[in-house]
């Protein structure tokens, strides 16, 4: 899949996506010893448990402004290559606390990686605050708070992340409504580790926009069409999915089968060196393994950026980019 196909990506949780080349010069700068988590150039994790711990292991080892500063302008150059014109990271306050750093400096050193891809590239990119959901309720509504009065332009959407198998999806809610009310863009994990019910529970309790995965939905057919009637938009994650063993395979990933229902999908990288993919491969995959035409996938990316937590003014400008 060639970088003339534009493209956009709505799921890609900012830890996840240090290429381990910079993870092993981190690990260098601060003294670590990432072999439990690094090995020959690769992460290494057996199930979704210790994918969550390698991946903290490499949230820790990024710890100054310019740390992420450095992270993020690496990414996004390397979406830009490509052929991305609008991204939208995930990014947790909590990690910026836990290192040390603070919420504020960790946005700020974001923000100016943000800014040299974007002066560089001509690509667009938002934050949306993640709140980690195996924290609990009180931490979530935390960084529902922190993402509602950081007065930040760049930070455009709220999230909850974590294991989705942990506590139930209303306890959460609260959390929502007060991104929401803030007017953040809403969207949440659901529908991967677990099932249907996951998907509709989320759709009841918090109302996003956007799903992040929502693939499980594949089990109910009354809610497959309750979400193509309600026009929500599900981050569709194909690589992470089968690296994750939630289908066995591509042949098995519902993706085609959701489009065929008229539910508004797009593809995206996850946590991409984690799960050996790419924004690029995830749009091949879609061609190659899926069927997908050339077309087909214009129309997700146009999608994206139809559901992209921005300003009326920098939509349209994207989709002039088409």
């Amino acid at each position: 899949m060639s970088a003339h196909v534009k493209k956009a990506e709505l799921h890609c949780h900012l830890e996840g996506a240090v290429p381990p080349a910079l993870a092993q010069a981190q690990a260098r700068k601060y003294g670590v010893d990432a072999s439990g988590f690094l090995c020959d150039g690769a992460y290494v994790w057996r199930d979704f448990t210790s994918f969550l711990a390698a991946y903290d292991a490499v949230a820790d080892l990024f710890r100054t402004e310019h740390d992420y500063a450095l992270l993020t302008e690496t990414y996004l150059e390397e979406l830009a290559a490509a052929g991305a014109v609008y991204s939208e990271l995930f990014v947790s306050p909590d990690h910026g606390e836990a290192v040390g750093l603070g919420a504020d400096g960790y946005i700020a050193g974001i923000g100016r990686g943000i800014e040299l891809a974007k002066a560089r590239t001509g690509i667009e990119c938002r934050m949306v605050v993640v709140g980690l959901r195996h924290r609990g309720p009180e931490r979530v509504e935390w960084a529902a708070r922190y993402a509602a009065n950081c007065r930040n332009p760049l930070v455009t959407g709220f999230n909850m992340a974590g294991d989705e198998r942990m506590g139930r999806l209303a306890d959460y809610a609260r959390a929502f409504d007060i991104a929401r009310a803030a007017g953040l863009g809403i969207t949440v994990h659901a529908g991967e580790l677990c099932g249907a019910s996951s998907v509709r529970d989320a759709l009841d309790h918090i109302r996003p926009s956007r799903i992040g995965h929502g693939v499980r939905a594949i089990e109910d057919p009354n809610l497959v069409a309750r979400l193509a009637g309600e026009g929500v938009v599900l981050e569709v994650c194909p690589g992470s999915n089968v690296a994750l063993g939630v289908f066995p395979d591509f042949a098995a990933h519902p993706l085609r089968r959701l489009h065929a229902a008229g539910v508004k999908v797009t593809l995206n990288s996850d946590d991409p060196p984690f799960f050996q993919t790419s924004l690029q491969r995830e749009y091949a995959i879609a061609s190659e393994a899926m069927g997908f035409t050339e077309a087909e996938l214009d129309g997700m990316t146009r999608t994206a950026i139809e559901a992209a937590f921005v300003d009326e003014a920098t939509r349209t400008a994207l989709l002039a980019r088409l």
